[in-house]
């Protein structure tokens, strides 16, 4: 991929700075969700090709593998590697923002609240549900 500049916020907006990439991290990183169809269900209902596309960019980027089905090996699931791992204190940032800035969305205040007192140990709690 040829680069924009050495800043770098372009690195980060030429790997996940389009409207999709993100959404699909979100949905690895905090619903759980790990296959095609699981992905193309999500609230924001991303055009199948689309989802294809921004899959294989983000895994050919390193933020995502996919593995074999433990339960159906005919199917792949979607995997955040550690790098991918690496954007949730962003993700968390992005959240508090919003709750900041938009607080008509439906952000549970639990977890603004947490992130406000021990963001270090929500990290930790949320990356480990991650990993399992």
């Amino acid at each position: 991929m040829t680069k924009r500049s050495d800043c770098p916020i372009s690195n980060v907006l030429d790997i996940v700075g389009d409207k999709w990439s993100l959404l699909i991290i979100r949905d690895l990183m905090f619903f759980a969700k790990h296959s095609y169809s699981e992905l193309q269900n999500s609230e924001e209902k991303m055009a199948t090709n689309i989802l294809s596309s921004r899959l294989e960019k983000l895994e050919k980027q390193g933020l995502i593998k996919k593995l074999p089905d433990k339960k159906d090996k005919r199917k792949k699931v979607y995997q955040l590697t550690k790098s991918g791992m690496d954007l949730m204190p962003t993700l968390l940032e992005m959240i508090l923002w919003s709750a900041k800035h938009a607080p008509d969305l439906n952000i549970p205040t639990q977890l603004v609240e947490r992130a406000q007192n021990d963001r270090a140990a929500l990290l930790e709690e949320l990356m480990a549900n991650i990993q399992q």
